[in-house]
């Protein structure tokens, strides 16, 4: 027999878990859905996404029915809308709903994608001019401050090195160095260049020329690089930035009128490294683009995170997907979080995409899995009513935005049903309860660390102490032990700490970085 090659075009699933029972008078709805990305066919890098941020794939999609045609599900009240799929009922009271029938968890096939990136792209050594299919453009703070300890500029001239090499053939990239102003390192001319064995090499020996001095406008950055991934004809549009200190010589809302022009026109992972920058501006930055962002507190350690963000940028299959969210007559959305691999809260980046529906963007997807906390407020019914609370899509727009309707990835279905079986209706999903708690611990270790910048003691001693709490109890282990470092732990499972009387800078910046990376419930 011969072997079919794989698609091109990667393959998504959703999984819904949920308890869809509610009491009589019952309007809060709550699922978290799992979404996963698997079977493509692209990616160069390794089949896991890597970087700090960025969550594994526990199983393949492949291999699930596809979706069938719309349908009504039997018994759903007139409040339910269209397209419920037959089979979507209880599975057992608040058990998951997941598998294949289960609340939606179809994966539709995939659109077709832009070239394989790795495949032969004209202009060889030349600048890129047809679709590379992925472009990325990595941003190095060249400002004066990079130039203490003198080791830390070479350190950076290596990183952005390993990151050229990581870079596949035919992927389109460029350099920037970035101070108070944003000037083209490789290749110039306000193009990119396409990656094979001349152009990294010439771009490598371009960074000789990095040298400390200037000051420091991110802005300026962004807005370059958003200018360079605009020039090439690729579907995935990446940054990868680099900073040591505060964005000094630019106004913040300057930098976030920046990032409001930049979302949704490419992503970027944010570093910071050492211990003089501002946590909240990293981010911000990573937060607003839809990337990951960590701290790299000793210089010596950025050749290896910058390999490991390159290889997940490499690792991206499909672009601009976002999570469609359809509600009946009557509901409301409550909120829509990311709350795996990180908590990410996107209820306000809602784009109206019809009656009753909005899209709420989530970035570049490669051979991974992500969960999302959706919470719908219905119409309240009597026993014995059910109804389709929300219906879960991941779309994609068409090549160029224009052509026809976004194509359709997967989708699944959010339920509701009131009874008046006191044990059903009070009886919490494991997963729902598992990020609840989540993204209580993130909210606790923020409000906790500023508390503590603000001299109240008492608060930061609960806030943490309650962290340290929802860590140990959830199976956060890296979390555990960052709080450790800021609280000396008397009793974890109580929640019972003291705060250490002197603290790192770097253990300080490192939990607050990393205060919204999270664990996947243990099955």
């Amino acid at each position: 027999m011969v072997p079919f090659p794989p698609s091109p075009a990667p393959r998504f699933s959703v999984e819904v878990y949920q308890n869809e029972y509610l009491p009589v008078g019952g309007r809060e709805v709550n699922a978290i859905i799992t979404v996963t990305s698997a079977g493509g066919g692209t990616a160069g890098g390794p089949g896991t996404a890597e970087g700090p941020g960025v969550a594994g794939v526990p199983g393949a999609a492949a291999g699930l029915g596809t979706a069938g045609g719309p349908g009504t599900a039997a018994g759903l009240g007139p409040m339910g809308g269209p397209g419920a799929a037959a089979g979507s009922g209880a599975s057992g009271g608040s058990g998951a709903v997941e598998g294949p029938g289960a609340a939606g968890g179809t994966p539709i096939p995939g659109p077709a994608l832009a070239p394989d990136p790795r495949q032969d792209v004209p202009g060889g050594s030349g600048r890129c001019g047809a679709s590379s299919g992925a472009a990325v453009v990595i941003m190095v703070d060249c400002s004066g401050s990079m130039g203490y300890p003198p080791t830390k500029m070479r350190h950076a001239r290596d990183a952005t090195a390993a990151a050229i090499d990581t870079v596949r053939d035919g992927v389109a990239f460029a350099v920037v160095a970035g101070t108070h102003k944003a000037v083209e390192v490789f290749p110039g001319g306000g193009r990119l260049a396409t990656a094979d064995p001349l152009t990294r090499a010439r771009a490598k020996e371009a960074l000789r020329g990095l040298s400390p001095g200037g000051g420091t406008a991110i802005g300026s950055w962004l807005l370059l690089a958003d200018q360079l991934l605009g020039s090439a004809d690729a579907a995935i549009r990446h940054g990868i930035l680099l900073t040591d200190g505060r964005n000094e010589h630019e106004e913040p809302e300057r930098l976030r009128a920046v990032l409001d022009a930049c979302a949704g026109r490419f992503t970027c992972d944010a570093r910071g490294v050492g211990t003089d920058w501002e946590v909240e501006e990293v981010t911000g930055i990573a937060s607003a683009l839809l990337g990951t962002a960590d701290i790299v507190a000793d210089p010596a350690g950025l050749r290896a995170d910058f390999t490991r963000m390159t290889k997940a940028a490499m690792g991206k299959e499909i672009a601009d997907v976002s999570l469609r969210l359809w509600t009946p007559k009557g509901a409301e959305v409550v909120y829509v979080k990311q709350v795996a691999p990180a908590v990410e809260d996107l209820t306000a980046r809602r784009v109206e995409a019809g009656p009753r529906a909005g899209d709420y963007p989530t970035g570049s997807w490669g051979e991974e899995s992500r969960d999302y906390h959706v919470c719908v407020r219905v119409p309240a019914a009597e026993t014995g009513r059910e109804m389709l609370a929300a219906r879960i899509s991941l779309v994609q727009p068409p090549p160029g935005g224009v052509g026809g309707p976004p194509s359709p990835l997967a989708q699944g279905l959010v339920r509701a049903v009131w009874t008046d079986d006191l044990a059903a209706s009070t009886a919490m999903n494991p997963q729902v309860a598992h990020y609840t708690g989540q993204a209580e611990l993130a909210q606790a270790i923020q409000a906790g660390m500023n508390a503590r910048k603000s001299g109240n003691a008492e608060q930061a001693t609960a806030k943490l102490g309650r962290a340290v709490q929802l860590a140990t109890a959830s199976g956060n282990e890296d979390t555990a032990k960052l709080l450790a470092k800021v609280v000396d732990v008397v009793d974890a499972a109580a929640g019972t700490v003291r705060l250490k009387a002197k603290v790192a800078e770097a253990d300080e910046m490192t939990l607050e970085t990393r205060s919204t990376k999270t664990v996947r419930v243990k099955k």
